[in-house]
């Protein structure tokens, strides 16, 4: 089973070679502005611009759903609150909330699978079930849902970018989705379970050996689908990281840059970087969190991460702190003066 995506078109790399020759020309010495400098030629590239744009529309869709596997008690928390959750998301008091907020950015919250019923239209529009299936006995979904699951993350990206988004973060809600990302994460990487298994919310030792046992019967389970991105999504994935998927696919179609999130995000990202090769050209790893798993993703996409603050919330929160410093890639680019502006002498070669 196939999900068809079109050819992932690479950033401009003509806007982004201007966005280097400009960095020579600004009143500071080369390379002083460090991983900045770096930021601000991505986003000239992704924009094809240069200077670039300061983000008018940036927005934060966070995917909730619920696994099965939670009922394993492979989360400090009960299944229950994410539905709890999304009423806080929609009321404005989460995390992401407040720091989408301090960023500049927008924040929706859907709905694809969430174990409670349905009561607002606008939050579940895009939803396929209810909660998805437990992974370490069942598949988490059939081949129908998880074709729907990825048709609305793309449907999704679609919608904000159609809307004026000029950047996007996905976050995610779902208690016990730690472990079908993690799952996903090292059947892609080929790891063992006992070296990407982290804490989640916080479980401790008991429930780390439940989470281990439910990640390796997944990983069993999921064998004769490995090299099938979709087959891993319908086999061990869920509802939620499909969607994700094929949100962060689409969003690389649409040519507008992402900031990828912690380990259920960079989870979704491995899977859409199969479905859409290149698509990691158009991302940038917002922050570290402190799941093992998260840093064998991001090394196999080749992202470096903007922030490491020891962050394991999810719900997009540790992207939404990255994209202050992203805002300031793309000011100092934007808006010093030049070597000639300011009039100050001394200016390097900027002949390429």
């Amino acid at each position: 089973m196939t999900a068809e995506f079109p050819t992932v078109l690479t950033p401009d790399v003509d806007a982004g070679q201007a966005a280097l020759l400009r960095q020579l020309t600004l009143t500071k010495p080369p390379g002083s502005l460090g991983r900045l400098e770096a930021l601000s030629v991505w986003v000239s590239a992704c924009q094809g611009l240069c200077p670039p744009r300061q983000f008018e529309r940036a927005r934060v869709v966070v995917f909730a759903g619920d696994h099965g596997v939670a009922q394993a008690g492979v989360s400090a928390f009960p299944p229950e609150v994410t539905a709890q959750m999304v009423a806080n998301f929609a009321a404005g008091g989460a995390a992401i909330n407040v720091l989408a907020e301090i960023a500049g950015a927008g924040v929706r919250v859907v709905d694809i699978a969430v174990d409670a019923e349905q009561t607002d239209d606008a939050v579940g529009r895009h939803r396929v079930r209810r909660a998805s299936g437990n992974i370490a006995v069942e598949d988490a979904l059939t081949a129908e849902q998880t074709e729907a699951a990825i048709a609305a993350g793309r449907a999704i990206a679609d919608e904000e970018v159609d809307g004026g988004a000029d950047l996007l973060i996905a976050g995610d809600m779902g208690i016990g989705n730690t472990t079908p990302a993690t799952t996903l994460i090292a059947a892609l990487t080929r790891s063992e379970p006992v070296a990407v298994i982290g804490r989640g919310t916080g479980i401790d030792d008991a429930g780390w050996a439940r989470k281990a046992s439910a990640i390796r019967d997944a990983l069993y389970r999921a064998r004769a689908v490995v090299a099938d991105p979709v087959g891993l999504l319908r086999v061990c994935g869920g509802a939620d990281l499909a969607a994700m998927a094929g949100f962060l696919a689409q969003a690389a179609i649409r040519r507008t840059p992402v900031l990828l999130d912690g380990v259920v995000v960079t989870a979704a990202a491995l899977v859409a970087e199969e479905l859409a090769p290149g698509a990691r050209a158009w991302w940038q790893a917002g922050h570290r969190s402190t799941e093992p798993a998260h840093t064998l993703a991001l090394q196999r996409l080749e992202l470096e991460p903007i922030i490491d603050l020891g962050m394991r919330l999810g719900e997009g929160s540790g992207a939404a702190v990255a994209l202050p410093v992203l805002r300031a890639a793309v000011a100092t680019l934007a808006s010093m003066a030049t070597f000639d502006e300011a009039a100050v002498t001394g200016a390097p070669d900027a002949t390429p």
